[in-house]
């Protein structure tokens, strides 16, 4: 069911013109900072693909897909992409990257089933980046380093749009706070998993949540994370507190993937030992991709925070319902 936030008293601090302006600004800056960063180049990538590859994400594992045939193809059957967590890492297979490199992507993609609200659209743009890691670097050391140099990135964001645009001010934290899922259920239990990222964000702001997808001592899951492509032990999010909205906000997922034997444990715990004879799984099984860490960063999400804005409709074209529209338009909120 739809839902919308109405901030208090809400306008725009810049207008749609200007907006216009900056969402460019942001993503070419942002872009550019990340590939900096983490040794990434710029490659194309897919809208859709073959569903007998398991290269389509699977996200919680109930999220339909958009399909299609091709008509010249004997209305073979495709799928539009949710992500391309699977695909990089095929991709960097292909390209025979080495360790210490790796690619990013601007992908788009369509997601049916999401419940749209001021944070979520059925259409899906991020960047998709994935690098190659040796084995030795399966550590949440290592992982913690690549979450830093992804922080780093988005704080440059925050100076460059407050040098930017003066009557927008977005202060972050000089250091990102890390917790695993486990830790947050011990120090809320009384609370739900979304209810534990709100309390914990907006104490410190910024926070990394850690080891998503596996079962917590309460015999819960703080989050679904499909089996076959982050490591549970070895992932998690970067949430940021949303001022204007007044919640936890999301901005990116990732983490080290997959090896040989977190795909076996994986598989078999979520039921899904039917994907070991896809392509995918096979050559991971295998041992005949490389060892990967990657992620993605909403690309409208960035720009709604930065922005300060309070619906991503309006800083992306998507579709809305139009009690939604009717309401946000009543309340200074302009969906394009």
């Amino acid at each position: 069911m739809s839902k919308v936030i109405i901030p208090e008293n809400y306008t725009p601090v810049i207008d749609f013109m200007e907006s216009q302006r900056a969402i460019k600004k942001i993503k070419d800056f942002f872009q550019q900072e990340l590939a900096y960063g983490l040794s990434l180049r710029r490659v194309t990538a897919p809208l859709f693909v073959a569903p007998e590859t398991g290269l389509n994400d699977n996200l919680n594992g109930v999220e339909r897909t958009v399909s299609f045939t091709v008509k010249d193809m004997g209305e073979k059957p495709v799928e539009i992409v949710q992500s391309l967590a699977k695909w990089k890492r095929m991709a960097l297979g292909k390209y025979r990257i080495q360790p210490g490199n790796g690619i990013y992507t601007d992908m788009n993609a369509i997601r049916r089933d999401e419940e749209l609200d001021n944070l979520h659209s059925i259409y899906v743009d991020q960047w998709d980046w994935e690098k190659v890691i040796t084995k030795e670097q399966r550590t949440e050391e290592y992982l913690r380093e690549i979450v830093t140099n992804l922080y780093n990135a988005l704080k440059n964001l925050g100076d460059y749009v407050n040098r930017l645009y003066r009557n927008l001010r977005t202060e972050l934290p000089n250091e990102i706070f890390f917790v695993t899922t486990q830790e947050l259920e011990d120090m809320y239990p009384d609370k739900t998993p979304k209810e534990r990222e709100d309390a914990i964000t907006e104490e410190k702001r910024a926070v990394f949540i850690m080891k998503i997808g596996g079962t917590l001592k309460s015999g819960r899951r703080h989050d679904g994370r499909a089996p076959d492509y982050d490591d549970w032990e070895l992932n998690g999010d970067i949430i940021l507190w949303n001022e204007i909205l007044g919640q936890a906000f999301e901005i990116s997922s990732m983490g080290i993937r997959v090896d040989e034997k977190a795909m076996e444990k994986q598989l078999k715990e979520a039921g899904a030992e039917d994907r070991r004879a896809m392509e995918f799984h096979r050559m991971i099984l295998g041992k005949e991709l490389p060892y990967t860490i990657g992620g993605g960063i909403g690309q409208s999400r960035l720009c709604m925070f930065f922005l300060r804005k309070a619906h991503i409709g309006e800083v992306q074209v998507s579709i809305w319902p139009e009690d939604m529209i009717k309401e946000c338009s009543e309340n200074n909120i302009f969906l394009l």
